[in-house]
């Protein structure tokens, strides 16, 4: 596999990590376990995030690298691969059972804005993308029914002029 696929850590001597080398596939759900003291946290934390981390924020300009101080390079020979990253500690400083992952990193507002502007619809009935309707695409699809079949057309109605319903859909009819 490419780095493109995979994360590819040389050589990471990061605390208690013994020049180890490991290959991890990218865009997977993946799981490092092991006993107590065995460097699960070295390997998670104090080298893929710190190095993530460094990386994004070498990405950014003078000016705002300025406000976030400098961040050390984890003992490693080589990292390749790897992407921004955000790490999320155990313990959360919220007792709130309904906070999610997004809400405790604060990206929730962000993807649900991500979403609701390139989003796209999809029916649970058809499977097809939900479009925007206008008056003259439901005309012309009422004209291709032949004569006489029975429709149902639903609409709000706003009362005008202090008029009551009845009042208003007796001008509508005409």
């Amino acid at each position: 596999m490419s780095y493109q696929e995979q994360i590819e850590i040389k050589g990471a001597r990061v605390n208690n990590l013994k020049n180890i080398d490991v290959d991890i596939p990218r865009n997977t759900f993946t799981v490092i376990t092991g006993l107590s003291g065995s460097g699960k946290s070295s390997l998670a934390f104090d080298t893929l995030y710190a190095e993530g981390q460094r990386r994004y924020v070498e990405s950014l300009s003078a000016y705002a690298r300025q406000f976030l101080g400098r961040m050390n390079k984890p003992e490693c020979d080589q990292i390749r691969g790897i992407p921004p990253a955000i790490a999320i500690e155990q313990k959360t400083t919220t007792r709130n059972p309904r906070s999610t992952v997004g809400t405790s990193t604060e990206i929730y507002e962000y993807l649900r804005l991500l979403y609701a502007r390139i989003g796209k619809t999809i029916s649970p009935i058809s499977g097809e993308e939900v479009k925007r309707h206008y008056v003259k695409d439901v005309v012309e699809k009422m004209k291709a029914y032949r004569p006489g079949t029975r429709m149902a057309v639903l609409s709000s109605i706003q009362l005008r002029n202090g008029r009551n319903l009845r009042e208003q859909l007796d001008i509508l009819m005409k």
